[in-house]
């Protein structure tokens, strides 16, 4: 027997087994299930064979829905199909897996569980997303961890084959699908010996084709609808067994132990947990735990969730069992309990001698879950009168359905080394030390687990990487609380986090700063020298950005600390961990060119060489400085309670009663502005005496965070004495002062302003943020000064920058291609927009609780924001603007009423002039204003004031607003691309800004049919072979649609010239921008997007045009190309790496990208000629 040792996460560990069984995958990507998609893509691309001696054939659809559907017919026609996917793709896919079911076709379907959205989305874990599923006939599977990810997926398969009934194995979102560990696998010839050929033949005689005809899926009527299910139940009740014989056929050549119910304690245990996924390894350390005090408790794991075998049930179960706590990882709102409960209790109905059973919620959206809260659910099984429907790991005060949760319990193998690393989204940690367990797991004995806590920011999130290794399995299913070594990658999180009492004491402390050992005391907090002091911690210091900054790498210092890391980890010989990192960059960085390579390389020794010990001082431990600071007592409530306490790392401890009123999910605008994350690490510097005052550094910043302002004689007065002020260059601005503002700590230090500024260097430079003031006074008072509305305009781009952003400080990377687009957007009009938002990287860095970076302007108005999903966007705007409609025509018809009762003549004139500006955006406004002060100020009748009355409560749907959807290609080109025509074919006034990034970024560069050929993206390893969708071109064809194609960078006049015919035009209009993306790969670095988007039309990669449906006139906005395609796209790793990994590939897509280049130019050309 053949086993192969894999360093891998759940997702790789399920797709392994999930390639070998299948002849057909259809995929679409979601979070966190598209690592399994990804890595199929990957090994069909290079010829990797399944069982049948046959690569997968793989295919992208539009959709999950359409995946599922693909799976159906590939099914159908006798092809062995599967699919992955999580939480809302799930859901897509219920209708197709009653059918699938009904026709006893054997599909397998692999999901990362996940959160369903309710009143929030979350990426995160827990059942709620397969427990939809319960009824649609597919069996439902359950693995607890990586481990079982492969072992139980062959059962599904296998079992799937022969029983003729397909299956949904699923693991837990996160927590299983991306930890990783050290797992053994099965070679594809081992599992290809366990498949039933038989029932495969069998399988492949009943499938559809022309030779041997038949016909499935007819329609019934009610004289033999029911008989034909209950035909079923034979092979549904024999479906148990068959699973129990495969999984014992797996535990023999394993050696691990498979059931439907797993039974792990005390054989005579009075106190049993049921519950289902990766709670079992936390609960089999705490029963362990218990038991060895002369406890008897016991846990049991259920494997097979559907159908549900009652008699594998008790079987399993202890007779001594007393009292029966069931947890399930979903709230079923309204249920008298969870799915799994139901079951449990089902089960023992009937049973005289029945234990008690009780019910528990843990774990919802990956809530993590330590021994300590499984300790407290024994605990609670030990009161005579137990609580029932509880949860643990929140602090519930408002129902009080949580139990007490008792001190940290440490239940780890001993001998376990336990490591924390707090990283800056972006920065290369996560990466870094995923490169570190590969090593530690493929050269020593030890076992390993690695587990990766994000926050929900797109990205300069939190980092929290959980690393453990020894000598003994680790089942250790929870953050690393109790740290042997813990590293600080970013100096700011000293005084934002608590860090420092994670640590062990004897434990060790790296920090990565800019300080030198003799400045820590100025700069590192007392609590924490005092920490250190008195837990005898070793303390060590690095500047590893000063020296990747040295090699070129740029803030990407994760080479270097992962070499710090082995140095003083001592996990192994730290000559072997250097020449295991640097054969590791070879292999990760090859692709990238051996520039990169070597900068890499050059990062290890610099990492083994630029480490400090601090001599720790014995006055430390008089120290009394606290190191994190209370918030401010004048905050508004969301901030204070919970805006400070998240960002804090802190929302865990935030009781249920903290979100009274905010239980549909609302929160108000304006939360990023109170972040103030300082993470900069260079930041802009403005020179008054070399600036041309051209506000482009303004018009490009992605995040808001420089910005020009316009001071009157009395502002300059009450100007902070250090600002500087210069006179405001341009035709209407004498008279007044102008300047530049920053805000220090909301900066990213992308550097796209300085990149863009004319007098790159002179006017605009980045110095590193030492060197600079980080005080927010002037920045603040500035935010304080009035708009200077009448002076500028705002349809220039100048004039715009004048205008408040009414979105900034968002968590879009640095140097994002998509914000400056919807920032411009709400500039221009976000005063008086409905803003729809797709699902995807938009809502990740505009929605990121509790960063809300849409806010309000000083009338407090903004952004109406929201959002539905992904796949139904355009039709939710339209729902949108539908019920906008209809309530201004409910107002309407009152002051028409009012207008023919009253006999004022001033409100007369008012009313004919808000009537007569209805559909003015600008003028509507102060047309409204001025009749809802009359309104509110006048003396009527009786009759009048009835009516001015119904007015007044409507006084919000008076002026003309405008209806925008927002989203990537994803959305528009290919899951929402049927509602978007649907809406556009309607005829409505609604409006369009779509980001190009050309893959969906949100999901991890997938391609999409906006990707162009040649590009290498996920689900396109070798280079995408077809053209890219020409979107544009197809709304055309509808009569009245406006649409525009734009890169900011290659001419920001056009761009303002599209978004402002766009929203005056009356129908549907759409304006496409190319928005660069970091999965592109940019060479030059995200500080040049700009500059970026500027080369894509020069070379013709990209094209500018407008097309207006009333003159029916397309105006070509390019010039013809001067710089040759290839050069462009040489710039970029997407289409370079393509050279590197496969060359006949690139050879061919590449001249077929130049020749689709040079044709669609060419009919751009033509068109605008007619």
């Amino acid at each position: 027997m053949s086993k192969i040792m894999k360093i891998c996460d759940g997702n790789e560990a399920a797709a392994y087994v999930a390639y070998a069984f299948s002849e057909v995958a259809a995929i679409y990507p979601i979070t966190p299930s598209s690592p399994m998609a990804e890595h199929a893509d990957a090994w069909s691309a290079n010829g990797k064979k399944n069982i049948f001696g046959q690569p997968v054939r793989l295919v992208e659809m539009q959709s999950e829905a359409g995946a599922c559907g693909a799976c159906h017919g590939a099914l159908e026609a006798g092809a062995l199909a599967t699919s992955f996917t999580a939480s809302q793709g799930l859901m897509l896919m219920i209708p197709t897996l009653h059918r699938i079911s009904g026709e006893r076709l054997p599909g397998v379907l692999h999901v990362a569980s996940r959160t369903v959205g309710t009143h929030a989305f979350s990426i995160f874990g827990d059942h709620s997303d397969v427990m939809n599923c319960r009824q649609t006939g597919f069996a439902l599977l359950s693995s607890g961890s990586v481990q079982e990810s492969a072992d139980l997926a062959a059962v599904a398969h296998l079992s799937a084959i022969k029983a003729r009934i397909p299956f949904l194995h699923f693991f837990d979102g996160f927590r299983t699908s991306h930890e990783i560990q050290k797992i053994d696998v099965l070679s594809y010839d081992e599992y290809a010996k366990l498949v039933d050929r038989n029932a495969l033949a069998a399988f492949r005689a009943n499938a559809l084709n022309p030779e041997d005809p038949r016909m499935r899926s007819l329609v019934d009527n009610p004289d033999i609808y029911f008989q034909l299910r209950e035909s079923n139940n034979t092979a549904y009740a024999e479906l148990p067994d068959i699973v129990e014989d495969y999984m014992a056929q797996i535990s023999k050549l394993t050696g691990r132990e498979y059931h439907l119910f797993n039974y792990y304690g005390a054989p005579d245990a009075e106190r049993v947990i049921v519950a289902m996924g990766s709670v079992g390894g936390c609960a089999q350390e705490v029963v362990n735990h218990l038991n060895a005090k002369g406890e008897k408790v016991g846990f049991l794991q259920v494997h097979l969730f559907r159908p549900f075998s009652r008699k594998h049930l008790m079987a399993a179960m202890p007779k001594t069992v007393k009292k029966i706590a069931v947890l399930d990882r979903v709230k079923e709102i309204g249920s008298i309990g969870e799915p799994l409960y139901e079951d449990i209790c089902a089960a023992y109905i009937n049973e005289s001698d029945r234990p008690a059973i009780y019910a528990g919620r843990y774990g919802l959206s990956s809530k993590d879950t330590t021994p300590a809260q499984i300790k407290a659910v024994f605990d609670n099984l030990l009161l005579d009168e137990p609580k029932n429907h509880f949860t643990i790991g929140i602090v519930d005060d408002v129902t009080h359905l949580s139990l007490p949760v008792g001190a940290p319990l440490l239940t780890e193998p001993e001998g376990t080394i336990s490591c924390k690393f707090w990283g800056l989204g972006s920065d290369g940690t996560v990466g870094a030390n995923k490169n570190s367990i590969k090593i530690i797991g493929e050269t020593t004995d030890m076992y390993c687990q690695a587990y990766f806590e994000y926050d929900t920011k797109k990205s300069f999130g939190i980092t929290k990487s959980h690393l453990r290794f020894g000598k003994h399995p680790i089942s250790s299913t929870y953050y690393v609380s109790n740290a042997d070594f813990i590293a600080c990658h970013n100096q700011t999180y000293l005084t934002k986090y608590d860090i420092i009492h994670e640590l062990k004491p004897h434990g060790s402390f790296l920090l990565n700063c800019e300080w030198a050992e003799n400045e820590l005391e100025q700069h590192v907090p007392g609590e924490i020298l005092k920490y250190i002091a008195d837990n005898d911690i070793k303390f060590y210091i690095i500047d590893a950005n000063k020296e990747s900054q040295a090699l070129g790498l740029g803030n990407r210092s994760n080479m270097v600390l992962q070499a710090a890391f082995f140095k003083l980890a001592n996990v192994i010989p730290v000559e072997d961990a250097v020449a295991h990192m640097k054969d590791a960059v070879k292999k990760t960085y090859g692709l990238k060119g051996e520039k990169i390579v070597n900068m890499n390389i050059a990062a290890v020794d610099a990492g083994l060489n630029a480490l400090v010990e601090v001599k720790v001082k014995p006055e430390w431990t008089n120290l009394t400085d606290k190191a994190l600071k209370p918030a401010g007592e004048n905050l508004p409530y969301v901030i204070k309670n919970i805006l400070v306490p998240i960002n804090a790392q802190k929302g865990d401890d935030l009781p249920v009663s903290a979100f009274k009123g905010m239980e549909d999910g609302t929160m108000p605008l304006g939360t990023s502005r109170y972040e103030k994350r300082g993470i900069a690490t260079h930041l802009p510097v403005w020179d008054a005496a070399e600036c041309l005052q051209c506000n482009m550094c303004s018009f490009v910043c992605p995040h808001a965070v420089i910005r020009p302002f316009l001071l009157d004689e009395g502002e300059v007065k009450a100007a902070p004495v250090d600002m500087t002020l210069v006179d405001a260059k341009g035709p209407g601005l004498d008279g007044l002062k102008y300047t530049m503002g920053v805000s220090t700590l909301d900066c990213t230090s992308c550097g796209s302003c300085v990149a863009s500024c004319p007098k790159s260097g002179k006017a605009l430079k980045m110095v590193p943020a030492h060197e600079v003031s980080l005080d927010q006074t002037g920045w603040n008072f500035l935010t304080g000064v009035k708009e200077k509305t009448s002076r500028v305009d705002k349809f220039t781009l100048k004039g715009s920058q004048f205008k408040q952003p009414l979105v900034e400080f968002n968590g879009a990377c640095a140097g994002c291609g998509e914000t400056p687009y919807i920032k411009l957007l709400t500039q221009m009009f976000g005063d008086k927009m409905y803003l729809a938002n797709a699902t995807g990287c938009t809502q990740a860095w505009g929605a990121a609780m509790p960063c809300v970076p849409y806010c309000k302007n000083a009338e407090g108005k903004g952004v109406a924001w929201s959002n539905s999903l992904f796949e139904n966007n355009a039709e939710f705007s339209y729902g949108m603007c539908l019920a906008v409609k209809q309530l201004r025509e409910c107002v309407t018809g009152y002051v028409k009423e009012l207008d023919a009762l009253t006999k004022d003549e001033t409100v007369k004139a008012a009313i004919a002039k808000w009537l007569e500006t209805y559909e003015d955006l600008d003028a509507s406004t102060p047309a409204t204003e001025a009749l809802v002060a009359l309104l509110e100020n006048g003396k009527f009748s009786a009759e009048e004031q009835a009516i001015v009355d119904e007015i007044l409560k409507r006084k919000k749907d008076m002026s003309k607003k405008t209806m925008w959807m927002y989203g990537g290609d994803g959305w528009a080109y290919d899951i929402g691309y049927g509602g978007l025509d649907h809406v556009f074919a309607m005829g409505e006034d609604v409006n369009v800004l779509l980001v190009d990034t050309e893959v969906y970024s949100n999901t991890g560069g997938q391609s999409s049919k906006a990707t162009p050929v040649g590009a290498v993206a996920q689900f396109q390893a070798s280079g995408k072979k077809t053209k890219k969708k020409d979107l544009g071109m197809l709304l055309m064809n509808y009569d009245n649609v406006y649409v525009a194609q734009c890169a900011m960078g290659a001419n920001p006049g056009q761009l303002i010239k599209a978004l402002k015919e766009a929203e005056a035009h009356k129908g549907p209009s759409i304006v496409i921008c190319y928005a660069p993306c970091i999965n592109h790969g940019i060479k030059r670095g995200m500080s040049g997007v700009q500059q970026e988007m500027k080369d894509a039309v020069a070379s013709g990669y990209w094209n500018l045009y407008r097309y207006s449906p009333e003159t029916k006139t397309f105006t070509l906005d390019s010039k013809e190309p001067t710089m040759p395609l290839y050069d462009f796209m040489k710039g970029e790793v997407r289409y370079a790496s393509l050279e590197l990994s496969f060359p006949d590939n690139a050879k061919v897509l590449f001249a077929e990208a130049e020749e689709a280049a040079q044709e669609k130019y060419e009919s751009y050309r033509r068109k605008a000629e007619k």
